[in-house]
């Protein structure tokens, strides 16, 4: 039987900051944004230096299954590759993206009220 990763205490330390910078989002671009760079910090965490992660390296892709991308870059490293096939990783970085697109779909629905706080 094979042991599997779990890196859910890495979720636990993201998770608060995350929620209050998409909450504070006021467009869908800064959700996107925010997710970008919080996955990106968290895998930078996970993987302890062994790989460097670049911001294009991760996405929210709301409009598609799963809600996320990562590039072909990330995916046919050997040491990611190890540590995504052999943990719960992908359902931490899909719980994070779930989050961000409910706000993302918030605010897409709520156009008039972000276009008003911009104007500010």
């Amino acid at each position: 039987m094979t042991q599997r990763l779990s890196f859910t205490k890495y979720e636990n330390e993201y998770v608060p900051s995350f929620r209050q910078k998409i909450n504070e989002a006021e467009s869908t671009e800064d959700v996107k944004k925010f997710f970008a760079y919080t996955v990106r910090e968290l895998l930078e965490s996970i993987l302890g230096g062994k790989l460097k992660i670049h911001y294009e390296d991760v996405a929210l892709k709301p409009n598609s299954d799963p809600n996320f991308f990562l590039s072909e870059r990330l995916l046919s490293s050997d040491s990611f590759k190890s540590v995504w096939e052999n943990s719960d990783l992908p359902q931490v970085v899909g719980r994070l993206a779930k989050s961000a697109i409910r706000r993302y779909r918030r605010l897409e629905k709520h156009k008039e009220k972000t276009d008003a706080k911009i104007r500010m």
